[in-house]
């Protein structure tokens, strides 16, 4: 097993890791409509924010560019810890509209503690060398952002790839050319339901680094515990959103359920502070209230992997039940574990 804690040494403090970044939808819509967690969720003290689309909001932009800060625009503490990445995810089906040196610049306006590098998604439906193009683009656009920083706020370079070479070699290429301190593994989302192939690439990525590994968009419930098994030190996700709009209820351990599949249930399975004081009813009248609970669910899945790593029971006991539900996850664990026994 690779799951490891650390300390990230960030401008507003320490960062215990493994750690989750809600991603916030700030500047995807007219107003911020992710709903309260910090200071609530004593795990998420953190962001996930996406700085394109913050500059690009006319009227949040000149509020921020004479003075209010990025913390008040979400209401949040000004101790929280945002982690902005470069809107690189926007890329995937648009043309490229700023440099590593603007992006810069705005994540430093935003005053985040952790910037991501310019980058352009991967995606299987594009020919290999197209993609080959945006890798090598990506590499470029990393290295500028390191010849740009000014060591305020930590620099993760935003790394791709679609087989274990590919991201073995950026990564080692990066570290020998750049200077970082630490790497954030993009392009899966397209690829997430292909468990063994994700899992490949991660796998290649922490072993080809020991500094910190980030990887963009799979924090979901099922993932959480494969990417902890496999040393990932934070990642991120919207899931929480995503399925609360689908009315998905998020039950750690298990998965999202749809709220129509358990109607006659009147309490939910959940003690979590919302579902202990709202009945089936409510929850499903209310989104921002499942929006609440499906970030608990998330910290549970986190709190429950940590319980077991730390506790020194059998992790991979503890898995071999967790992923027992799902043939196509309990493939991809299998085979994750059958590479990292390679590996001792």
């Amino acid at each position: 097993m690779l799951y490891r804690r650390r300390k990230l040494d960030l401008p507003r403090g320490e960062l215990d890791t493994p750690v989750l970044f809600p991603v916030r939808n700030i500047g995807k819509r007219s107003s911020d409509n992710t709903p309260t967690y910090v200071g609530t969720i004593p795990e998420f003290s953190a962001a996930m924010i996406n700085a394109r689309s913050i500059r690009n909001r006319d009227p949040m932009w000149q509020r921020i560019s004479n003075g209010v800060t990025l913390r008040e625009e979400m209401d949040v503490p000004e101790d929280t810890i945002v982690f902005a990445d470069s809107g690189g995810f926007d890329f995937a089906n648009e043309e490229v509209d700023t440099t590593p040196a603007k992006t810069l610049d705005t994540q430093r306006q935003l005053d985040a503690d952790i910037l991501g590098t310019v980058d352009i998604p991967l995606s299987r439906e594009n020919r290999a060398a197209e993609n080959q193009r945006r890798i090598d683009q990506s590499i470029e656009y990393a290295l500028k952002a390191s010849d740009h920083h000014d060591g305020k706020g930590l620099l993760f370079a935003s790394v791709h790839g679609y087989d274990p070479e590919t991201i073995r070699n950026n990564i080692q290429y990066l570290e020998k050319n750049g200077e970082f301190d630490g790497f954030a593994l993009g392009s899966m989302v397209p690829i997430r339901t292909d468990y063994k192939k994700v899992t490949k690439l991660i796998l290649s990525a922490r072993n080809a680094t020991d500094k910190h590994l980030h990887v963009y968009g799979l924090g979901g419930l099922v993932y959480q515990p494969l990417l902890l098994y496999l040393g990932v030190d934070s990642f991120d996700s919207s899931a929480f959103i995503r399925s609360a709009g689908n009315r998905n209820y998020l039950i750690p351990g298990f998965g999202g359920e749809e709220l129509r599949n358990i109607e006659e249930l009147d309490r939910l399975p959940c003690p979590c502070p919302v579902c202990g004081q709202k009945e089936l009813d409510e929850i499903r009248e209310d989104r921002t209230a499942l929006t609440q609970h499906n970030l608990w669910a998330l910290a549970t899945e986190l709190r429950r992997f940590r319980y077991v790593a730390e506790s020194d029971r059998d992790v991979e006991e503890y898995l071999d039940l967790r992923f027992s539900g799902n043939k196509v996850t309990k493939r991809a664990y299998e085979t994750a574990k059958q590479q990292m026994r390679r590996l001792t």
